[in-house]
């Protein structure tokens, strides 16, 4: 036992630091909610699953062999109490799941803004070939393969992609969505506490898709505030030449800030007013090249 226990630590040790990111450790509304729905999920299956196992288990003792008592009917074909039992069960079963979906998928569209006063904080989301542009228009900065935002207030994503399409997730704030070139969804969250929370692609789009992650950090209020200032000042401008070469496949970039951004960049590239990259595998050194934004 001691044995097995050793050859099964690394194992553990692996998982173990996976819980940083955990869909069960929510740190946003959006996530808890979602949790919740996992977990009701789980119990309404678990109605069906576990008395379905003791059954089989009891069945199997009770019609053994050896067991005189046990009734041996060989001709027996039809019961409407079994039948009942059978079917009404699982419809029940779908009918809860459906219900609880029905409701959640309503309750938390990812357009729907949150029900709070405060204003939300608008973050526009671009997928590039592998690597996450975040614009703040208001602030008039940009950030890449990392993103800050103030605990506690809303948070409105609006993402598209540069390229193929990608999946937008971080796990702890819940809701993944898909980014698409030439169209932009909306998502909303909010981090409740400070905190470093991971995000991810969750969609293969290439080479580069396994490490096409990102830290999105939540700080209070004021050091928002403080971290705006401090990338404004520190300068260097997101234009549309910048982003041409910004959108060129790479990996493994260091996360970065601009200063300035051009205004209306995100919804240039909405419009592929900028073309949209070329994607995994036209960009490949043995793949032909075709002219951006050319359909087939």
């Amino acid at each position: 036992m001691a044995r097995q226990g050793t050859r099964l630590l690394p194992l553990l040790l692996l998982l173990g630091g996976c819980s940083g990111a955990s869909i069960l450790r929510p740190g946003g509304p959006i996530g808890a909610n979602n949790r919740a729905i996992l977990l009701d999920s789980l119990a309404i299956m678990l109605a069906i699953v576990v008395p379905t196992m003791f059954a089989t288990l009891v069945f199997v003792w009770w019609f053994r062999a050896g067991n005189g008592k046990a009734r041996y009917r060989p001709d027996f074909v039809y019961s409407g109490r079994i039948e009942l039992i059978v079917w009404s069960i699982p419809l029940l079963t779908i009918l809860f799941l459906s219900g609880l979906i029905w409701i959640g998928s309503h309750a938390l569209d990812p357009a729907r803004p949150l029900a709070e006063k405060t204003p939300p904080l608008e973050v526009q989301v671009v997928s590039l070939d592998w690597k996450w542009l975040f614009v703040y228009p208001a602030q008039g900065i940009a950030t890449l393969n990392g993103a800050v935002v103030p605990a506690g207030v809303p948070i409105r994503f609006r993402l598209t992609s540069a390229s193929v399409m990608n999946s937008f997730f971080v796990p702890r704030l819940g809701s993944q969505i898909y980014t698409m070139n030439g169209m932009a969804t909306t998502l909303h969250l909010r981090a409740d506490q400070p905190g470093s929370y991971y995000g991810q692609s969750a969609h293969f789009s290439g080479d580069g898709f396994s490490d096409m992650n990102f830290r999105l950090q939540a700080v209070p209020v004021a050091e928002f505030t403080r971290w705006v200032s401090r990338v404004k000042a520190a300068g260097g401008l997101l234009d549309a030449p910048a982003y041409r070469v910004l959108a060129r496949q790479s990996q493994h970039e260091p996360p970065k800030h601009w200063g300035a951004v051009q205004p209306g960049l995100f919804d240039m590239v909405v419009a592929q007013h900028l073309p949209p990259a070329p994607g995994p595998e036209q960009g490949r050194d043995d793949q032909p090249q075709i002219s951006p934004g050319t359909a087939e």
